[in-house]
């Protein structure tokens, strides 16, 4: 199937007229996180064109802090050297140059009550972050293990989970 670039991992194709879905693949929680963005500013539209490339094909995760844009972008991935990979392929693929910060959190939970809870009433600990992927799910980033099971005691009904659905 040719893809002119608007089909991703988990997309289902079928005739017109028919409805059709499967369950949703499960996206696994990275476990490092870093601040990225490009040297040069006159070169946003390679950075933007390469990091969706890259997510699209599954090798990095992105997400974003609320009300800001994809001038920096938080960049999750399983392994630290997906980072030294996303590294090199923007520079020798798309001509990018990019700084990463790396960050202290560990942990990742997408909010399972989305449609429930008020993202922006969510009583946390000092740590922790508030962010959404590219689809504008709500989640939510900890530095420690305890701070998740902290949050979910101070927010009676919300429901967070280790992965998501995509």
């Amino acid at each position: 199937v040719f893809d002119p670039g608007i089909f991703s991992i988990g997309d289902t194709v079928c005739a017109p007229g028919k409805k059709f879905a499967f369950e949703g693949i499960p996206t696994f929680a990275p476990e490092h996180f870093a601040k990225v963005r490009q040297v040069d500013t006159m070169k946003r539209k390679q950075f933007i064109k390469g990091i969706s490339q890259i997510a699209q094909e599954g090798a990095i995760q992105i997400f974003q802090e609320y009300n800001t844009g994809m001038e920096e972008i938080i960049v999750g991935v399983v392994g630290v050297l997906q980072f030294d990979v996303l590294k090199h392929r923007l520079l020798n693929e798309y001509g990018v140059e990019i700084r990463l910060e790396p960050m202290p959190h560990e942990y990742i939970r997408w909010i399972a009550n989305k449609d429930e809870i008020e993202t922006n009433k969510i009583i946390g600990t000092s740590d922790m972050k508030r962010i959404k992927d590219l689809k504008g799910n709500p989640l939510l980033l900890f530095v420690h293990e305890w701070a998740v099971q902290s949050v979910l005691d101070k927010n009676k009904g919300l429901e967070l989970s280790e992965f998501g659905r995509w």
